[in-house]
């Protein structure tokens, strides 16, 4: 029988170390050709959209989908619908606002594991909102940080930030007040926004930095400069084909002839070894982060089957 899982119920059984091994599962399966991922789907709407993604991991035992709608401006419910490769039945529908949000960091997490330098101990946030949390959550789960700068262009925002990031990881997090003493001297660089216009230029990356960009899933988005992915030696994205319908940052650089598509690589490739996730410590590598429907489903499998051995949930 199928169980319905709140957003408190899906907090309660999460972490973000289990999230990132959940992320670095599914796409071990990618891989390793015991999974699929379809892009994710906008259907237009007068106010607004619905939008869905799917995937199938026979690998991890589960499939499913996450669907979301947007009306007037404002989003509603996030719900992922799980069921069993092996049978086809549901398993569980939860909420999954919360678990976007650990999931987009854990993911970013994964890039870092793989693609920052070993020695990494100091980041540069760039967004100080809900998601931003998540980013800089996992990148302390994979790395040793000891510094982190944060900015936002609301001072109170950052400040608040700083102040609740700090005590909640145990890390220095301090607050700057412009986007270049952030990435400046910043080993590890999250960015989460909802711009249009790049807030990163990349003249001010340093020699063997990594970059997560994370908020730039829609071709009016923008958070690199055409420059900041020309110094990229690596580059990596969850998933090649919503990039090319999605990602504001590399469907810019391509379009001015900075790069071309045959220059960016699967996570899944970072992660098997395929290709490198960096050449050398002086690298400059860049994670492109859409967000897909396996790291739902991934995350997912394990919620659910914490919430059946602890008996959380409801029964549908």
């Amino acid at each position: 029988m199928p169980i319905y899982l709140t957003g408190n119920d899906v907090t309660s059984l999460l972490t973000m170390d289990d999230a990132v091994s959940a992320v670095e599962a599914g796409f071990r399966a990618l891989a390793d050709g015991q999974a699929s991922n379809v892009p994710r789907t906008r259907l237009r709407l007068p106010n607004g959209a619905f939008n869905m993604m799917s995937a199938a991991a026979p690998g991890l035992g589960v499939m499913g989908l996450k669907a979301y709608g947007v009306g007037g401006g404002r989003r509603g419910g996030f719900h992922v619908q799980l069921s069993s490769t092996e049978t086809g039945e549901l398993l569980a529908i939860m909420e999954a606002s919360a678990l976007g949000q650990i999931r987009t960091g854990a993911a970013s997490g994964v890039a870092t594991k793989y693609m920052a330098r070993e020695d990494a101990t100091t980041v540069g946030v760039i967004g100080a909102g809900y998601q931003s949390r998540g980013q800089l959550e996992a990148v302390c789960a994979v790395r040793d940080i000891v510094r982190v700068k944060v900015f936002s262009p609301t001072e109170s925002r950052r400040e608040t930030y700083a102040s609740e990031m700090s005590e909640r990881l145990g890390v220095e997090v301090v607050a700057v007040e412009d986007a270049e003493t952030c990435v400046r001297d910043s080993d590890i660089v999250p960015v989460i926004t909802d711009a249009s216009e790049p807030v990163i230029r990349g003249e001010w990356l340093d020699s063997g930095s990594h970059v997560n960009a994370a908020g730039a899933n829609s071709s009016t988005r923008r958070e690199l400069d055409n420059e900041a992915v020309r110094r990229a030696d690596v580059i990596a994205t969850d998933d090649i084909a919503q990039a090319k319908t999605e990602c504001g940052d590399l469907l810019t650089a391509i379009d001015a002839g900075v790069i071309r598509w045959e220059n960016v690589r699967g996570l899944a490739e970072v992660i098997a070894g395929v290709t490198p996730g960096r050449n050398s410590d002086d690298d400059v590598t860049l994670f492109e982060s859409q967000g897909i429907a396996l790291e739902d489903i991934a995350v997912a499998k394990h919620v659910y089957e914490l919430a059946r051995n602890q008996g959380v949930g409801v029964e549908l």
